[in-house]
């Protein structure tokens, strides 16, 4: 009897063990009801329900972006752009993917990247498509695109693509990029862990990605002046260049709902990928986080 009770104990061990691993591989499937819930800024909302909610925002303000980039940062977003791009250091004949990177703000920096090559180096192939942009809005693809026609005019080189699709769900085939990067667009996928499944996914071996993300700073007195400026300052401005103070309200609270920079830094490593690290910019205003694909 002892017997017969121990292997039942041994069955449903297994069988628990079992449904974790199939949870944690589906762990979507397993939610209840109250688990399925996103933060959209503070407001707690059903996963189903924040896609088209952010979907609905960057479609209100496509046409400001740029003004709302110059309102949260002061103007600094420019510069941790530079950076991101410097560190990715682009090389022709290379694939990159851009994603949430509608207007084009860090494609077009790669672009200037490989034009810059393109003086001393052989050009691009007519048929290689160097810079992929992705965005799950549609209007602020637009924005890209129109930009893009203008840079053309001028003589750009490398051609660009331009794809509307979900960053937890790319349209891609795997292996398909030497490098991903989107700035300022993960703290609104609805699961971050599925964003950095498919980053992962869609890149070469040895690629690489670039995560550029408003962050947490830690030194506390420079942490209160920042929190008072970006929650009463940033929402007040917004309304003054883009008479929108709820969008940039919202920004502002996903911001704080994001992971501290070690946190994301592990849910990167979690994702599969090695080497990861991370520079704190302007005192942890941004982050810069960096992972391979080896």
């Amino acid at each position: 009897k002892l017997q017969f009770l121990y292997f039942i104990g041994i069955m449903r061990t297994a069988r628990t063990a079992l449904s974790k691993r199939v949870v944690g591989r589906r762990w979507e499937s397993g939610k209840s009801e109250e688990e399925k819930k996103a933060w959209f800024g503070y407001q707690s909302v059903k996963e189903d329900e924040k896609e088209g909610m952010v979907k609905k925002l960057f479609e209100q303000v496509s046409g400001k972006y740029d003004i709302m980039n110059d309102v949260m940062s002061a103007g600094m977003h420019r510069c941790w752009k530079d950076t991101m791009v410097g560190r990715l250091d682009p090389q022709l004949g290379k694939q990159y993917l851009d994603v949430a990177g509608g207007t084009g703000d860090v494609a077009f920096r790669i672009l200037d990247a490989l034009n810059e090559k393109l003086m001393t180096e052989p050009p691009l192939s007519a048929t290689e498509a160097g810079i992929t942009i992705s965005d799950i809005n549609g209007k602020m693809l637009e924005q890209g695109e129109i930009r893009y026609l203008d840079r053309k005019k001028a003589g750009d080189a490398a051609p660009v693509n331009f794809k509307e699709a979900n960053a937890e769900e790319l349209p891609f085939p795997d292996a398909s990029f030497d490098a991903y990067t989107i700035a300022f667009g993960i703290r609104n996928v609805t699961h971050i862990e599925k964003a950095l499944a498919e980053a992962h996914r869609v890149l070469k071996p040895n690629g690489r990605l670039l995560v550029l993300e408003f962050s947490h700073v830690e030194q506390e007195t420079l942490r209160m002046l920042y929190d008072a400026y970006s929650m009463n300052v940033i929402p007040a401005l917004g309304q003054l260049f883009a008479n929108d103070w709820h969008s940039y309200q919202y920004l502002v609270e996903s911001i704080r709902k994001f992971p501290r920079q070690e946190e994301f830094a592990g849910m990167i490593r979690e994702a599969g990928f090695k080497g990861v690290s991370y520079d704190s910019l302007t005192f942890g205003v941004v982050a810069l986080h960096s992972g391979w694909k080896l």
